[in-house]
């Protein structure tokens, strides 16, 4: 993933570099532009009144080309028109092709010279005697330059205005994955300190209102269990004269209420802490044995040690073992304890009628339920969300498979000890 203040720095020098680009193409494009044929006729022009007549003695363009080279300091050279040199002064002229010649600048091994086609036809061929450092040269350097040393005091800006919008993105993270006090720090008067503060707004009335909830939950959960309790009594003293179905019936009624009640307190519980209270060592396939044997069922596999909680690890086995004991029908019960690559791995199979597939993952969510088990009012929709959570907080993972044949397959995986 690509950082944004990167994005950012990356844009401030891909100006820079425009910006040098196009500044010392524009000199190029001007200084080509003061080269017109117009000053090339003049300057050839004027060379040619410094220099005798074409039909001049060789002497007298050696004697002239001397002084000139003596004033404007340039090695010089003077051709016929037909290419045959006439005279020199300084250095050995450059290689001269009359068939090529151009008036004007050109850049050669030798470095730039100047070429110019007289009145009479003649070519004179000028170089400097010390090469002059090219402007264009000097002045992107020059650019290039201040272009470094903006890139430079950019990044710090840049950078602390990129730290920062991770440190909001951090927070925005922390809040998600359920650290309802996550906060960030207010930094500057800018839009981002603006976000920073809008966000820590946001973050302190959620954390508000799910307190409020939590609070409301356990408090209705909580008082629902003296008149819950006031009807087993009333049931129990109605004595032989009730209907048995009916005092069967509701017996049963007040034991899912009451278990309902129990499981949202949980719930409850786990929400309003972030870590376990107490951890200790607890061999998974001696607990997992204990649970089963309530529904006469045998639990297999190697004895694995995992680090927890005795007492959720417990109720985590109970709810798989209560969800597949309600929808396994007349078929058998699997429970089996194994270690894998350093994890300690919990399944529970039903020969049941088996979730849909794209349903697998739902039946975790909170209250949700199949079809099938809305119509006939069995269950809560909380067991298997409470299976995932303990879980988790253990820092494991629960997930519905498909087993070979019919029925479901619930997979719980938790770090070995």
């Amino acid at each position: 993933m690509q950082r944004l203040y990167i994005k950012f720095y990356l844009t401030v020098v891909a100006a820079l570099i425009v910006f040098v680009s196009a500044a010392v193409l524009l000199w190029r494009l001007a200084e080509e532009d003061a080269r017109t044929p117009q000053y090339l006729d003049i300057a050839a022009e004027l060379t040619g009144a410094l220099l005798p007549d074409a039909d001049a003695p060789p002497s007298d363009d050696q004697k002239a080309l001397d002084a000139l080279h003596r004033k404007l300091r340039f090695d010089l050279a003077l051709y016929r028109p037909d290419g045959v040199i006439i005279a020199t002064a300084g250095r050995p002229p450059p290689r001269f092709d009359v068939r090529k010649a151009r008036p004007g600048w050109r850049r050669g091994r030798e470095g730039p010279s100047f070429t110019l086609q007289l009145p009479d036809g003649r070519w004179l061929v000028a170089r400097q005697v010390r090469e002059r450092p090219n402007p264009t040269l000097w002045i992107a350097a020059f650019l290039a330059l201040v272009a470094v040393a903006v890139a430079v005091g950019a990044y710090p800006v840049v950078r602390g205005l990129g730290r920062r919008i991770e440190r909001l993105k951090a927070g925005v993270e922390k809040l998600g994955t359920g650290d309802l006090g996550a906060r960030v720090k207010v930094e500057g008067r800018d839009e981002i300190a603006a976000l920073a503060e809008s966000f820590n707004r946001s973050a302190e009335r959620i954390e508000g209102l799910v307190a409020a909830h939590r609070l409301l939950l356990a408090n209705c959960s909580h008082e629902l269990r003296t008149p819950l309790a006031r009807i087993g009594v009333a049931a129990s003293l109605l004595g032989e004269q009730a209907d048995p179905r009916t005092r069967a019936s509701l017996k049963r009624d007040i034991a899912e209420l009451d278990g309902l009640i129990d499981q949202i307190l949980l719930t409850s519980r786990l929400e309003a802490v972030s870590s376990l209270d107490k951890r200790e060592p607890v061999d998974l396939l001696a607990l997992a044995a204990e649970e089963a044997a309530h529904y006469d069922i045998e639990a297999e596999g190697t004895p694995v040690t995992v680090e927890g909680d005795r007492l959720l690890l417990r109720r985590l086995v109970r709810n798989l073992l209560e969800n597949a004991r309600r929808y396994a029908g007349d078929g058998p019960i699997d429970v089996t304890v194994a270690p894998a690559a350093g994890r300690a791995v919990l399944e529970v199979r039903d020969h049941g009628p088996g979730v849909p597939p794209n349903e697998r993952e739902r039946i975790f969510e909170p209250f949700y339920r199949l079809a099938a088990t809305r119509e006939s009012g069995r269950g809560s929709g909380l067991g298997l969300a409470l299976v995932r959570e303990i879980a988790r907080r253990h820092g494991g993972e629960a997930v519905c498979l498909a087993a070979d044949g019919s029925g479901s397959r619930f997979r719980v995986d938790l770090p070995a000890a």
